[in-house]
């Protein structure tokens, strides 16, 4: 078992990429165009994480308000540390994904980790930041990475 190795949020974003206009009308079709955009390691096969990630879906929207979800597989599929990333995704049409708050989404964080433990961790900081308001105004505007980077690294170093 991998030990636990605490990454930092920015770096999990640097390795997910944030991309803009993702195509997609459905959530399935958004994921879809998401996963094979991102930039992933070759141990993970994308039509399973595809499905795991719909799999999940089904079970409850990852919705989470504001315009933003948070799509994840129930269980990890990276293998290591290093093959942990947070995908962020400015779709080209807002979408429903039977949101609690009922807003379309307009952002998606796709989470791929190794370990449930780094899992649940960086849901708990993608969760702090979404609940700032000035963040969520950088993804409803598609801020450039630069600067979500540069927000995210100036909150990390007062922890």
């Amino acid at each position: 078992m991998e030990k636990f190795e605490e990454a930092g949020l920015i770096s999990l974003i640097e390795r997910g990429g944030i991309f803009s206009d993702v195509p997609g009308t459905t959530p399935a079709e958004a994921l879809s165009s998401l996963i094979n955009t991102a930039p992933l390691p070759d141990i993970i096969n994308r039509e399973e994480l595809l499905k795991a990630v719909l799999e999940r879906e089904a079970l409850m929207s990852t919705a989470v308000g504001h315009g933003i979800a948070l799509p994840h597989p129930r269980n990890p599929v990276a293998a290591t540390s290093q093959d942990q990333r947070v995908v962020i995704g400015f779709l080209r049409h807002r979408v429903d994904w039977k949101a609690l708050d009922r807003k379309p989404i307009h952002t998606v964080l796709l989470i791929v980790s190794s370990s449930p433990k780094t899992h649940l961790h960086t849901l708990s900081r993608i969760n702090f930041f979404c609940q700032q308001e000035s963040f969520r105004e950088l993804l409803e505007n598609r801020s450039p990475q630069q600067r979500i980077v540069e927000v995210i690294r100036k909150a990390e170093a007062d922890w």
